[in-house]
């Protein structure tokens, strides 16, 4: 009973340092994961606590079960959008980039370690899946949004990188440990795991949806079952040959762009599920590992994290993004953030489990290439982002945002809150006043703790808190009339769109009005939006931006085609 007390309490205390830790974390700029990875190894054998955990079946379920709930996440909190926009080049990144990656560290481990080809391919193949979750923990920490384009194509490509990386390892694992060699039967095993996976995973999305429009249950069950459903759909999934993590992201994916009225619910419950799972995989690879252990390898470990992160990544990327017409600084970024997080670490696992020889030097090597990646790429995400000038301004949004999910409503009904700053446009004003395209109701105010209804039509004063009810889907439209620039710390909309914003339909006889335009060669009738589009060969997206003579064109604004709408103008900067 004294030891099970003792567990408890260790348990709980390392959960709260972590929690507290994330504090550091926020100041210091560097990525969550890594500060839970070294309160695990503190805590650890070789650490100041001296627990020892030598048990790689525990890591393994403990891991699996994470991983599931992350990727479950992931995909819920994937949109429509996104894939519209990135879901070819990330699938390029995911499947080709992988590849690529696990062959060029492949044949570099197997000449460094003294390894044979297939060896060499399955530590290749360990270490070729990217971590969302480590970049966009450090972009919400630090408060940065970057290009749609490049986030959308970063955020895929992790989501979806991680079975194909599972699949590789899983095919080489049963090589080595069957004796075999790599043929077509490999190729055939492979292609089981992705159809497989994909059918269970879109099968397991439609009747989740189903069961949820049917299902009389009350909506605190909804993120249950949730939870239940995505592990047993990766457990099935694996029974019958296909790739569990690839079937629980597509069943996400589908479950979270369904428009179900529970779904509040479930994103709320599953957001504090992922950052359990995150918390607890990093803390327990923390205790597993053993740093005096990783000195056998550490040199050929360290060489090996250079050879990922500057030929291999960049490599993948270059080739990967060769149709898609990518610029170069777009280019550079998503190489840079090629973070490795939990996943290497946990596949890792899988040659130690099947007892495959130089088990332990495929956990040890994984585990130093995601530490430097970590320090080297994740402190320095930020300011790379910067540099290349892929930032743009964070969208409007309410204070405070309390869905009605169960008034029986065809959308989802959300009553929203917006603080009243004394730069708030709406300060000094009343309701009345205000303009909006989308309907919204106004419920009031709160002013020194007291609600003031409707009827006495208040004016607008700093400190004041606005409420009004509104569809989900057009809180971005009221957002914009109602809230206060977004947090100074961040990059204005007048700085990066330009001081004045114009109709995607105004020729360019019509800018040339205002401005003296040289415009040789050009088709003056020619709208503003036609002339951006025609220079992209892909989809634009809200910040890309092309030249014309002195003035830059900013993309400010789509429709719900991906049509350009609202065009930022601003002076080419001397």
């Amino acid at each position: 009973m004294d030891t099970i007390n003792l567990s408890i309490l260790i348990g709980g205390l390392l959960f709260f340092v972590s929690i507290i830790a994330t504090l550091i974390s926020a100041r210091l700029g560097a990525p969550m994961l890594l500060i839970f990875l070294i309160i695990g190894m503190i805590a650890g054998e070789d650490g100041i606590v001296g627990i020892q955990f030598d048990d790689p079946q525990t890591a393994f379920l403990i891991g699996s079960i994470a991983l599931v709930i992350i990727l479950f996440d992931g995909g819920m909190r994937t949109h429509p959008e996104r894939f519209r926009v990135a879901l070819a080049p990330a699938s390029m990144l995911a499947t080709l980039g992988v590849v690529i990656t696990c062959g060029v560290v492949g044949l570099s481990a197997a000449y460094l370690l003294n390894l044979s080809l297939v060896e060499g391919l399955l530590l290749g193949a360990i270490l070729s899946s990217t971590d969302a979750a480590a970049v966009f923990s450090i972009f919400q920490s630090q408060r940065l949004r970057i290009k749609q384009r490049v986030a959308s194509t970063l955020e895929i490509e992790s989501g979806s990188n991680d079975p194909m990386a599972v699949m590789l390892t899983l095919t080489l694992v049963s090589v080595l440990a069957q004796d075999t060699k790599l043929d077509w039967v490999v190729l055939i095993s492979f292609f089981q795991q992705a159809v497989v996976g994909g059918a269970m995973g879109y099968g397991a999305g439609r009747v989740f949806v189903f069961l949820c429009r049917k299902l009389p249950l009350s909506f605190a069950f909804f993120p249950l079952l949730a939870v239940a459903s995505s592990i047993f759909i990766y457990a099935i999934t694996n029974s019958f040959g296909g790739s569990g993590f690839l079937a629980v992201y597509l069943m996400g994916y589908l479950v979270g762009n369904a428009r179900l009225p529970q779904i509040i619910h479930i994103l709320r419950m599953h957001d504090g599920l992922a950052w359990i799972s995150q918390i607890s995989m990093f803390l327990m690879l923390g205790l597993l590992v053993v740093p005096s252990n990783l000195k056998e390898h550490l040199l050929d470990a360290l060489i090996l994290a250079g050879i990922l992160i500057f030929i291999a990544r960049p490599l993948a990327v270059l080739i990967s993004l060769i149709p898609f017409r990518f610029p170069i600084k777009d280019q550079i970024f998503i190489s840079w953030v090629g973070l490795r997080g939990a996943v290497p670490i946990i596949l890792a696992l899988f040659p130690w489990l099947a007892g495959v020889p130089n088990q332990h030097l495929y956990f040890d090597v994984a585990f130093v290439v995601v530490i430097v990646s970590l320090v080297l790429q994740g402190w320095t995400l930020v300011p790379v982002a910067r540099w290349l000038k892929l930032e743009v301004p964070g969208e409007l949004e309410p204070d405070q945002a309390m869905p009605l999910d169960a008034i029986p409503s065809k959308d989802v009904m959300e009553i929203l809150a917006f603080n009243v700053a004394e730069q708030s446009p709406i300060r000094g004003v009343c309701w009345q006043d205000l303009k909006f395209s989308v309907p919204v109701q106004f419920l009031g105010i709160i002013r020194d703790g007291e609600w003031q209804l409707p009827d006495k039509e208040p004016v607008f004063n700093s400190r004041d808190t606005v409420m009004v009810l509104a569809k989900l889907k057009d809180v971005k439209k009221i957002s914009e009339v109602l809230a206060s620039e977004a947090d100074s710390s961040g990059l204005s909309n007048s700085n990066f769109f330009g001081d004045f914003v114009l109709n995607g339909e105004v020729s360019l006889a019509d800018l040339d009005a205002f401005y003296t335009i040289n415009m040789t060669d050009q088709d003056k009738q020619q709208s503003l939006s036609s002339y951006i589009s025609e220079r992209f060969h892909r989809r634009v997206v809200i910040g890309d931006q092309v030249r014309l003579d002195q003035l830059v064109l900013t993309v400010r604004e789509l429709d719900e085609n991906g049509l350009i709408t609202q065009v930022g103008i601003k002076a080419v900067e001397p």
